[in-house]
């Protein structure tokens, strides 16, 4: 089993203290967003977890604790975009603060567990094609030597975001310019180390030198636990998406990042709700089991099935 930790919302920036107790207790619930009376109870001990891919934009709080999680393989996903307070009120101080964590973190870790994430890209007056660019270009350079790959990808259409996206005057680029564009920031990357991926992409960029990514990627995982991986498609994820399957143990509503872009909030008072019940010890994220719940144990099946070999490892010229 891979868990997903999180893409509805940022548990290393706010709730790591939380995600740590769970793994001391062996398990945590999830409450199924399609139905809310459902609950699952998902086993966290280290034999039941193949890797864990964490998603932050601010690690701050995981990097004090990292020796709570030394027996599971985990990579990062850290997103770091060049917009200001407008597009990301909770966040700050990005080239100051959060490239020296990001410099930190992949000096704790290696940089082969930490992905820069530049996405979504969003187009609007302030931030243009050569903004996005100039601000590309100066992360890229101020991560250079510390990651391996960045992913792309472009702010997506959802009703539950249309106002703030009406708002911002967000605008799509046309495709006439927007491989061009996506062309040099791949050349940017290339510079400064980097590969880039594109995530949940429909459109194909190989040609301009971005391929289709898998932020929770099986060959990756491979590189950092040495274990053959067998994880199919995630069937839960757009069509477009290439990621593995994985269980994801997030809360939608509970990120206090409060960017604008994100379809995991759907309103400040959602937010604010749901985040008033936090509590350490409950098993489920911002939540309590409730009368009528009804709570089973999720069947887990293991991804890995045993060492790769010599000639199977990545960069060995075997499979890879």
């Amino acid at each position: 089993m891979i868990l997903s930790v999180s893409r509805r919302t940022d548990i290393p920036n706010y709730y790591f203290d939380w995600f740590c107790h769970r793994l001391r207790e062996g398990y945590l619930y999830v409450r199924n967003p399609m139905n809310e009376r459902q609950v699952s109870m998902v086993d966290l001990s280290p034999k039941a977890v193949d890797c864990i891919v964490f998603w932050t934009k601010n690690p701050a709080a995981m990097m004090e604790r990292l020796e709570l999680i030394e027996k599971y393989p985990y990579y990062v996903q850290f997103t770091m975009n060049g917009y200001g307070r407008d597009v990301e009120p909770g966040l700050f101080g990005k080239q100051a603060v959060l490239m020296e964590r990001f410099r930190k973190l992949s000096r704790m870790i290696g940089k082969k567990r930490v992905i820069w994430r530049y996405d979504p890209i969003l187009f609007n007056p302030s931030y243009t094609p050569d903004y996005h660019r100039r601000a590309f270009a100066a992360i890229a350079q101020g991560l250079e030597g510390y990651t391996e790959r960045v992913v792309v990808s472009f702010v997506d259409s959802y009703a539950k975001i249309q106002k703030s996206m009406d708002a911002l005057q967000v605008r799509e680029l046309p495709n006439g310019e927007l491989k061009p564009f996506a062309g040099q920031l791949a050349a940017i990357a290339r510079e400064h180390g980097m590969a880039v991926e594109s995530c949940a992409e429909g459109i194909g960029l190989e040609e301009v030198g971005i391929r289709h990514g898998s932020c929770i990627d099986p060959r990756l995982i491979e590189e950092i636990t040495g274990c053959r991986v067998l994880a199919g498609k995630d069937k839960n994820q757009r069509k477009e998406c290439g990621c593995a399957e994985s269980v994801e143990v997030g809360t939608y509503n509970t990120c206090r990042n409060g960017c604008l872009y994100c379809y995991a909030n759907f309103s400040k008072a959602a937010v604010r709700s749901r985040t008033e019940r936090y509590d350490l010890l409950s098993p489920l994220l911002c939540g309590a089991v409730e009368p009528g719940d009804k709570v089973t144990v999720r069947k887990m099946k293991s991804v890995v099935d045993g060492q790769l070999s010599l000639f199977e490892r990545p960069g060995s010229g075997g499979r890879a």
